[in-house]
């Protein structure tokens, strides 16, 4: 195969993509304004539900405007050669390849920064703001995006000059010493993610003595589920949206709630959205995740050192000298469309989850706390209760609201 007949797959990957895309997007904004579904009419009232539909065409409308700017700019860049001449900047400081690597992507990733914080920017303070949603300032959106590029050089930048220095010293096999680095890195993050990178954004503090602490206590004894950490999160620090998770393994495992989550909803309630997370944990949700993702890195891995050693990925993108991180561009691009089958399996098994989680919260709590807490937590963030069915397929991780009732009501 020829370097350009190379570039006009891979250019025609980032189109077909972004076609795609739009389409379910058209889809799904023509179903904006249907009628709210008979056992979803309490979560609106006329005027919430108007305002909802202002809020769902909004985002559309910026959301077209900003993936087709950045569709535009990528092939912009794809076409005037922009690899070749970062890569060339890069190489007037050293030729160490790891060095190299990073000064190219870190001016990628700069330059990505660049072009869409002002858009970022005009979501959280025009849009979210005037839907009522931001509570975030200034001076916290910028010190996010400096704590987020410092996160991401400091870890993206130290995996990625581990897995040039494997291939450098192992050739193909450095998929293996590569996947192992992943693998333990996504245990370890896993186990201590909340404790070590939550901290650097918000504050967490252990939730208080009082009814709300010993109703969880109380389920938790009751389903032998050992819980020692709940933390409160100041998610009012950023937005009214509400949210609870579940993170960590063994003595390390912790359940985090959202302040805006103990303000929206009551108690039983709040035990009902636990009792969901407990669900996800007793079920082995989150380990057959961790599974599979650790899996499906190796898969591509392993795909990825069949191809990096191939001179034709980088002369694709117009660099004449092969390397191993335009090669990894090349290869990301082209390995996207089996990317978006792997992400559809595993947004299915996650609706699947989310049921199963739905079920064990109903079976060892009550189904109707988690329903009404469900509509709460819908109506406060605005939420879709229309999508399309196709949408739902290729974007959702949940089933959508009118689903989980059916499925809790069944």
């Amino acid at each position: 195969m020829q370097p350009t007949t190379l570039f006009y797959i891979i250019i025609s990957i980032i189109i077909i993509s972004f076609i795609v895309d739009k389409i379910l997007d058209v889809l799904n904004e023509k179903h904006f304004d249907d009628k709210i579904p008979e056992k979803l009419k309490d979560v609106y009232d006329e005027e919430e539900y108007k305002k909802s539909q202002a809020y769902k065409k909004t985002s559309a409308k910026f959301s077209n405007i900003t993936t087709l700017f950045s569709t535009l700019l990528t092939l912009i860049f794809f076409f005037i050669d922009g690899f070749k001449y970062v890569d060339s900047f890069a190489r007037t400081y050293t030729e160490n390849p790891i060095l190299v690597a990073l000064i190219f992507f870190g001016i990628i990733m700069l330059g990505s920064e660049i072009m869409t914080t002002p858009l970022s920017y005009y979501s959280t303070f025009v849009i979210e703001e005037k839907f009522g949603f931001n509570k975030s300032t200034i001076k916290t959106f910028w010190l996010d995006k400096v704590k987020g590029l410092l996160m991401g050089a400091l870890l993206g930048g130290g995996i990625l000059a581990l897995i040039i220095w494997f291939y450098q010293l192992t050739g193909k096999n450095f998929w293996i010493y590569a996947w192992i680095l992943v693998a333990v890195f996504s245990l370890f993050m896993n186990m201590f993610y909340a404790k070590l990178i939550v901290p650097l954004f918000n504050k967490q503090s252990p939730l208080e003595d009082g009814e709300l602490k010993a109703a969880i206590e109380k389920y938790a004894k009751k389903v032998g589920f050992t819980i020692n950490n709940i933390f409160v999160i100041d998610g009012s620090k950023r937005s009214t949206k509400a949210n609870a998770y579940f993170s960590g393994f063994g003595s390390q495992k912790r359940i985090t709630l959202y302040d805006t989550l103990i303000n929206d909803l009551n108690t039983d309630e709040i035990v009902a959205v636990l009792a969901h997370e407990v669900g996800h944990y007793k079920r082995k949700h989150i380990i057959f995740n961790l599974i599979s993702s650790i899996l499906l890195t190796g898969f591509t891995l392993f795909i990825l050192s069949l191809f990096i050693n191939t001179p034709i990925l980088s002369e694709a993108l117009g660099v004449a000298k092969p390397s191993f991180h335009i090669g990894l561009i090349a290869f990301g691009i082209l390995y996207s469309p089996i990317s978006e089958i792997t992400g559809l399996f595993m947004n299915y098994m996650s609706r699947k989850f989310e049921y199963q989680a739905d079920n064990f919260a109903k079976e060892t709590f009550e189904g109707r706390a988690l329903i009404t807490s469900l509509k709460k937590l819908s109506k406060n963030s605005l939420s879709n209760l229309t999508p399309h069915p196709a949408y739902v397929f290729a974007h959702y991780s949940h089933p959508t609201l009118l689903e989980r009732i059916e499925n809790l009501e069944s």
